[in-house]
């Protein structure tokens, strides 16, 4: 499985993502999430990272992979849907 392309573009031929969050304490890392949940490097959105929703209450969000979602089962919520995002109609 390969990861995204650097700059945050979509990957290309990899299993579907899906985005969960996850409970941490505050000043989780993504190393320290991935360790915390045993997530490898190919089951997680290396790119997108750990994103902080509300640190204080130690809620972040991670985008992996749809098995992975479902291996992490109730330690995690989710898994929600990732759709693509990008402009409707043209530029103007």
């Amino acid at each position: 499985m390969s990861l995204p392309p650097s700059g945050g573009g979509r990957a290309r031929n990899v299993a579907p993502m899906v985005l969960i969050t996850v409970r941490l304490p505050l000043e989780a890392t993504l190393p320290g999430a991935m360790h915390h949940y045993g997530l490898a490097k190919d089951e997680v959105d290396l790119n997108y990272g750990l994103v902080p929703i509300d640190p204080v209450q130690g809620l972040y969000a991670l985008r992996v992979t749809e098995d992975a979602s479902h291996r992490l089962g109730m330690a995690v919520e989710g898994p929600y849907a990732d759709p693509k995002i990008e402009p409707f109609g043209p530029p103007l």
